[in-house]
């Protein structure tokens, strides 16, 4: 009868029923030898101190080690720590059970040692498949299972409050294993392990770990606990012709030496190899044959970190003299191991939790301990510095976990090269200098490409557009394949950069007929389910696909991009020179062309000739000079600096406006200019217009999230299907990625353009299972090749010079191109404030230079306060009048003061003229002919007094000129 099967096949309540009634009928068997055991249990009850009986299974043949050195080291506890504490009341009586390595007898010995011994505590079993039936047991009849050796961590699920590991669990172990592998950069690893409970338990943690580090499990290696050396060798094999080279060994003691025995027999322990060891096997590297060492060179191992404390040295003595004494028919040099430190600190536990609960025991008939929960609890509390270091139990009832050795095998032992601990993991600087297996100087890869194995299997699409990039061929007279293509070309290109050989075959992924087999999406699955090893073609790089498989770095560029038909743009009309530029700017640029002349005419009517007479006069002159910059053939004369800065400034915002007009302008009038047909995707989405796309691309399932409708999407095969239907009008626009439309305008120039890409994507790159480690190396050799001059001639012989075709690189014109406002709104926000603040400069300075007539002083003439805006209109007459104190009208001063201008005239007969005039009282002048003829000069720009005179004007005695005779009338205003 089966436990497992039986555990397996019905309800959990029903097997246990049925294993209780078979180690029953075992307990029945050995009952005899526990009657003497039995009758003692009370015997102390009068004494001083109280006997507490516990109980030890485990597998005491010489072959097992683990159960010698636990049951040494459970006595040497029981009596050192008694010794040591004399005083306490309690004393630990060990009652022992040898399992024989069978989990019937061991649960057999429970039944026992708890009906007919009566123990408080069990330390044991041995092995997880032990402790698995041991602990239903143990709970039931409320016992605690204390096991220093039962580390798989499938026990924890059990969740029992009555079992306690004193060990470390295999899943504590497994990440120490992962730093290792992430330290030395190997993206591949195979867990060997043996096919039982203890085995099993580590696969799933481990696995876990390693994808944590992203390292993959290709394979899971499972060794029969009784296997036989052609067993053995057989896997070995098979693992062999794989390429990976890091193996993960969780197997017994007595296992692995077989194992790694047949693994140098098989040539296994050579250079590229790296075989990592638990725990299980590293804590007896100690105490095993040399020969096994000797076929474990190179090995890495892992085990728990116990302090070499002095205490630890001095036991370790004190075990070896008694082990030799106990068990002088064992020949080997035996050594002290984790197992035994745990073994000791866990009677040491057991120990102090008695002491610390000594109350009575009272076992009914179906051996239930009512002290049982009291003695769980002191054991959860227990806490104290042990042999293996600190020992204290966490509330699930397992061991605190501790650091970790890292071990490299060398020679007639292993040394410690470098420590894991949970906070701070593994650092690979701090390691030391490892022995490889066959070559001790170089790190292995962690994978080989097998020569006695199969070629690597690429798949390659087959497919009836776009051949550049992959096409398959077969000759049906040899019937033999051939694949050609862009693609295939890279990546053999890519493969002799590769320091190694790589030898692969392309397999087409086809129909038995020859027909393509599915889509890309179809083809990349298969990478993933391991139909194939590879995927060579002109593959997306997509987060979607990266979900299932890895992807090299990319070999070309790529995204999604809208290809449409162009027509002229009808640049070329009558009034194609007013597009360079953009309504607004053209409205910007005439409304600062007023605004300068208005500032430049107010900066200079009182001290310029030029912008002086009548009103029409001067607004001709102001919009003359504004606009006769842009050409720059203003002729008037600019006196003022503020005026001067102004025009100046803007001078240069005019040659900005228009070397940029006349360099867009020529542009528009030479260069072939081409407009799309569809302005964007969302035209096509509003209109409901029919777009194409390439038939088993990635782009249907993108084209449909972006809102297009499923009857309005045609595929087409190839760039000519594609071209037919732009020609018969089936579709208006089509969405492929950007390496395709690109070929497609090198065939058909100057009638298609492409519009900036709709969806980015990373690329084509080629596709590996999901933790290849080829992924790396391929992806470097790519770099190489993309960067060197390998890479421009598969181009140029697929694809032509990138010059062949220049008319389908023609740009494009749109209301983008023109050149608007924003482009110089800067430029015109500088000319701006400094017109402004020139004006606001000018108009302080002339309010104050006159600020009196702005005062409300009394008026000579009506004797009243003038108004506000009459005071305006005075300051605004005195703005029109000129400056006279400008250096420009001072050599006019004194003729406009003093001097009485007459106009020449052409005298035809003597005649009298009479002139009226006024000058200041106190000058005299002479008049001169040139002055004008009888008029009335008056001069409104000094107030003060004045003579007015009446002079006669008649010819002089030659005729040739004319006398004025001046009157004597004076009137004073």
């Amino acid at each position: 009868m089966k436990p497992r099967i039986c555990r397996r096949r019905g309800p959990r309540n029903q097997c246990w029923l049925r294993f209780c009634i078979t180690a029953v009928c075992c307990a029945a068997v050995i009952s005899n030898m526990t009657a003497v055991e039995g009758q003692s249990t009370g015997s102390s009850s009068n004494n001083a101190t109280v006997v507490v009986n516990i109980g030890v299974i485990l597998d005491l043949n010489r072959t097992d080690f683990v159960g010698q050195v636990g049951l040494s080291c459970v006595e040497m506890a029981v009596s050192e720590f008694y010794d040591s504490h004399p005083d306490y009341t309690t004393r630990l009586a060990i009652a022992t059970r040898d399992s024989q390595r069978d989990v019937v007898l061991a649960a057999a010995s429970a039944l026992d040692l708890i009906k007919n011994v009566q123990v408080q505590a069990i330390l044991g079993p041995e092995t997880s498949m032990q402790a698995n039936f041991l602990i239903p047991l143990g709970e039931k009849a409320q016992v605690p299972i204390i096991s220093f050796s039962a580390s798989s961590p499938t026990l924890a699920s059990i969740r029992s409050p009555y079992f306690f590991r004193a060990t470390q669990k295999d899943s504590t172990q497994v990440n120490a294993i992962a730093a290792i592998v992430k330290a030395f950069g190997w993206r591949q690893a195979v867990p060997v392990y043996i096919d039982n409970a203890f085995g099993q338990g580590i696969v799933p943690s481990l696995v876990d770990s390693l994808d944590a580090v992203d390292a993959r499990v290709p394979y899971r290696s499972a060794i029969s606990p009784s296997a036989t050396d052609d067993q053995i060798g057989q896997e070995l094999y098979k693992l062999m012709t794989m390429q990976t080279r890091v193996f993960v060994v969780h197997v017994s003691p007595h296992l692995a030496a077989r194992l790694f025995a047949k693994a140098k027999e098989v040539g296994m322990m050579s250079a590229g190899y790296v075989w990592i060891v638990t725990d299980g096997i590293t804590d007896f590297l100690s105490s095993v044959d040399p020969s096994v060492l000797k076929s474990m060179q190179g090995v890495l191992g892992v085990k728990p970190h116990v302090p070499q404390t002095k205490e630890v040295i001095d036991f370790r003595a004190r075990w070896k003299r008694k082990f030799r004494q106990d068990h002088p028919e064992i020949l080997l040099d035996a050594d002290l191991n984790s197992y035994g430190l745990w073994a000791y600190d866990a009677t040491v536990a057991l120990a102090m939790a008695v002491e610390n609960d000594s109350s009575s025991t009272d076992l009914e008939s179906i051996g239930v301990s009512s002290n049982g929960p009291n003695l769980a609890r002191e054991l959860s509390r227990t806490s104290f510095a042990g042999l293996s270091g600190d020992f204290a139990m966490e509330e699930d009832g397992e061991l605190r976990a501790s650091a970790y050795e890292v071990v490299n095998v060398n020679g007639n032992g292993a040394r410690v090269v470098g420590f894991w601990t949970r906070g701070e993991g593994l650092a690979r600087a701090k390691l030391g200098t490892v022995i490889w297996p066959g070559d001790p100087g170089a790190v292995p890869r962690g994978f080989e490409i097998p020569t006695s194995g199969k070629k690597l299997r690429i798949g390659v699409p087959v497919k009836s557009g776009f051949s550049e990039f992959v096409s398959v061929t077969t000759d049906l007279e040899t019937n033999k394949t051939s694949v050609i293509g862009y693609s295939i070309d890279i990546f053999e290109a890519v493969v002799q950069a590769l320091p190694y050989a790589l030898p692969f075959e392309y397999v087409p992924y086809a129909k038995p007929n020859g027909e393509s087999a599915g889509t890309y999406d179809d083809l990349v699955y298969q990478v993933f389910l391991g139909n194939f090893e590879c995927m060579i073609a002109d593959t997306t790089v997509i987060a979607n696909r990266s979900n299932y498989v890895d992807f090299t770095l990319p070999y070309t560029e790529s995204g999604v991009s809208m290809l449409v038909p162009v027509k002229p743009n009808g640049s070329k009309n009558a009034w194609s020179f007013l597009k360079p530029l953009t309504w607004d700017l053209w409205v910007t640029t005439f409304l600062f062309f007023l605004f300068i002349g208005f500032v430049v005419w107010a900066l200079e009517h009182r001290i310029s000739k030029d912008f002086r007479g009548p009103p029409s006069h001067q607004v001709g002159t102001s919009l003359w000079f504004s606009f006769s910059t842009m050409v720059f053939a203003h002729r008037e004369n600019v006196v003022s600096n503020l005026a001067r800065t102004v025009v100046i400034i803007w001078c240069l915002v005019v040659l900005i406006i228009t070397q940029s007009y006349t360099a867009s302008f020529t542009s528009l009038l030479t260069v072939q200019r081409l407009q799309p047909t569809v302005a964007d995707m969302n035209e096509l989405l509003r209109k409901g217009d029919f777009v194409g796309y390439q038939d088993v691309s990635f782009v249907f399932g993108l084209l449909k999230r972006l809102g297009f409708r499923d009857d309005r999407l045609v595929p087409y095969k190839n760039s000519e299907h594609c071209n037919s239907l732009f020609n018969q009008g089936k579709i208006v626009a089509a969405f492929d990625e950007v390496p395709y439309i690109k070929l497609f305008l090198a065939k058909h120039c100057s009638k298609y353009m492409m519009t900036d890409p709709t969806y980015k994507a990373d690329g084509f790159g080629f596709v590996f299972p999901k933790g290849s480690p080829l992924v790396a190396d391929i992806s470097r050799a790519i770099l190489n090749v993309t960067e060197g001059d390998k890479m421009t001639k598969i181009e140029e012989a697929w694809f032509g010079k990138k010059d062949r075709c220049p008319e389908s690189t023609t740009s494009t014109v749109s209301s983008g191109g023109q050149l608007g406002l924003n482009s110089f709104w800067s430029l015109f926000m500088i000319a701006g404030v400094a017109a402004v603040s020139a004006l606001c400069i000018f108009t302080v300075q002339f309010v104050y230079e006159y600020r009196k007539l702005m005062s409300p002083q009394v008026d000579d003439d009506s004797q009243s306060k003038p108004s506000f805006w009459g005071r305006l209109l005075n300051l605004l007459k005195t703005f029109d009048n000129k400056d006279l104190e400008c250096h420009t009208f001072r050599g006019d001063r004194v003729g406009d003061q003093n001097e009485v201008r007459l106009a020449s005239l052409n005298v035809m007969s003597p005649s009298m003229y009479s002139v009226h005039t006024e000058f200041p009282v106190d000058s005299t002048q002479t008049l001169s002919p040139s002055m004008g003829s009888s008029s009335e000069l008056h001069d409104n720009t000094i107030a003060q007094e004045v003579a007015i005179i009446s002079i006669d004007l008649h010819p002089d005695s030659d005729g040739e000129g004319l006398v004025a005779t001046a009157n004597d009338e004076i009137t004073r205003h």
